[in-house]
């Protein structure tokens, strides 16, 4: 008599969701973590932005150099690719400039200027150009010497640019060179590059 029906006790039990509450439940402590972690990945402002895409390059152009290095010509530079600029490489690679000897007369030429005797500083500006005069012989040599073993070894091919990049890759020292050299001083060539 006194008891409550099965209808009845539905219809007077509390609802869970309270007045002027948020509608959802209390997320998870792993739910709001990730949901942080996810706020603070996107940027918020410019500068933000700016700086994101600078560290991108930046990683990019040392996967860039690290492939440069290694030799894998898909990194390469256009005005690196192919078999005829490979044989370019090796071929100046392969023999022993003046230019590497620039750097140490240099410091000779720049010592003996200072040395405050004009005998010496005179034999110091002559050093430095007897050296300059070596060089300029040395890059026509390298130019001509190139030009036929282009023509020898790739008949059909253009020669348009290779001299600019033989001589702008023998006026750098050996260790700054980029793609890094692949032959020692002295190694023989294969006869053909594909």
């Amino acid at each position: 008599m006194f008891r409550r029906s099965k209808s009845d006790a539905s219809a007077t039990e509390p609802t869970l969701t309270k007045e002027g509450g948020k509608g959802r439940p209390t997320p998870t402590r792993k739910e709001a973590e990730a949901a942080a972690k996810a706020r603070a990945k996107v940027p918020r402002t410019r500068k933000e932005v700016a700086a994101m895409q600078r560290s991108a390059r930046v990683e990019s152009s040392q996967k860039v150099r690290a492939a440069m290095k290694s030799g894998d010509e898909r990194y390469f530079m256009a005005r690196d690719k192919g078999p005829v600029r490979r044989f370019i490489r090796d071929f100046v690679d392969s023999r022993f400039s003046v230019v590497e000897l620039m750097i140490p007369l240099l410091v000779v030429t720049m010592v003996l200027g200072y040395s405050g005797s004009s005998d010496l500083r005179s034999m110091g500006n002559a050093l430095l150009f007897g050296t300059l005069l070596l060089v300029i012989a040395d890059l026509f040599l390298l130019r001509r010497k190139i030009r036929k073993e282009l023509t020898r070894r790739f008949p059909g091919e253009p020669l348009k640019g290779t001299t600019y990049y033989t001589i702008t890759r023998a006026m750098q020292m050996k260790f700054m060179r980029m793609p890094k050299s692949k032959v020692k001083i002295g190694q023989e060539l294969p006869e053909h590059y594909t």
